[in-house]
């Protein structure tokens, strides 16, 4: 396993594990690799300084405390919605596409769902006039 620091063309930093630094290569190529902030996957390593442990004969420096950053309202908002979806919504995960337009067409009984579709799958049901819109999270399970 390996660990990269990363950052996206927004600037967003983040950490992820990867298998090798081939998967890493291999996800990021097929756009699978994206910003945990902003979804972004226009992603790439960002500088990354490897824990260093202080010798045995040096000691270490009392730290600093580290003052608490002040909360983000917008990550707040996002919190408090993906809790509201997740607490009020069947995940469906990849077969989203087919569940909506299911519903959509009465073949299915009429519920809250959310899950994950291909882009041409969510333009396909934006065409067909399926109301779906992207939400502004990843779902639980494509979270570590």
């Amino acid at each position: 396993m390996i660990r990269y620091a990363l950052k996206c063309a927004e600037g967003h930093g983040f950490e992820s594990w990867f298998q090798s630094a081939d998967a890493y290569d291999t996800l990021r190529g097929r756009s699978l690799v994206e910003c945990p902030h902003c979804g972004d996957t226009e992603i790439s390593k960002a500088m990354m300084a490897p824990p260093v442990r202080p010798g045995r004969a040096a000691k270490a420096a009392p730290e600093a405390p580290v003052p608490a950053a002040p909360p983000d309202p917008k990550a707040q908002a996002i919190a408090k919605l993906k809790a509201e979806i997740e607490a009020k919504s069947d995940y469906v995960g990849m077969s989203f596409a087919k569940e909506a337009r299911a519903i959509h067409e009465g073949e299915a009984p009429e519920r809250a769902i959310y899950g994950e579709a291909k882009p041409e799958e969510a333009k396909k049901l934006l065409e067909d006039g399926v109301p779906v819109a992207p939400l502004p999270f990843i779902p639980k399970s494509r979270t570590n």
